[in-house]
């Protein structure tokens, strides 16, 4: 069993920074490919950025290209989403996923654990 904690969400006018972190426990993360998801009221969960469990191979939603940075370590435990340049449409709320074996996954059905999510607000 893995457990995921996010932290890092909040309120942030458009063009600011944001960066989140997760934090994994019970068992090590190094053996997880993991990703961000996002999901706005009314919208579907959406893929946002994915890394391998190595961290050398990185997959982001071409929305967020150029502006999202996913990184971990796994000596910590911890993987984090430096998010710039902040848009009113990227408010959303985030969770953090980890899946077991295989590529990196867009769609969430294939993630086995799951955070609970951290609320990210840009104003106009």
């Amino acid at each position: 069993q893995v457990q995921l904690v996010e932290s890092g969400g909040g309120l942030v006018q458009a063009g600011g920074s944001l960066r989140l972190s997760c934090a994994a426990s019970g068992r090590t993360l190094s053996s997880y490919n993991v990703a961000w998801f996002r999901q706005a009221p009314g919208k579907e969960r959406e893929f946002v950025a994915g890394i391998s469990w190595s961290g050398i191979s990185k997959y982001y939603t071409d929305s967020v290209k150029g502006r999202f940075t996913i990184s971990r370590d796994n000596a910590v435990n911890t993987m984090w989403l430096q998010m710039n340049s902040l848009k009113p449409e990227d408010t959303a709320v985030y969770s953090c996923a980890a899946s077991g074996g295989g590529p990196v996954y867009y769609s969430g059905n294939n993630y086995n654990y799951w955070g609970q999510g951290t609320q990210v607000t840009v104003s106009s």
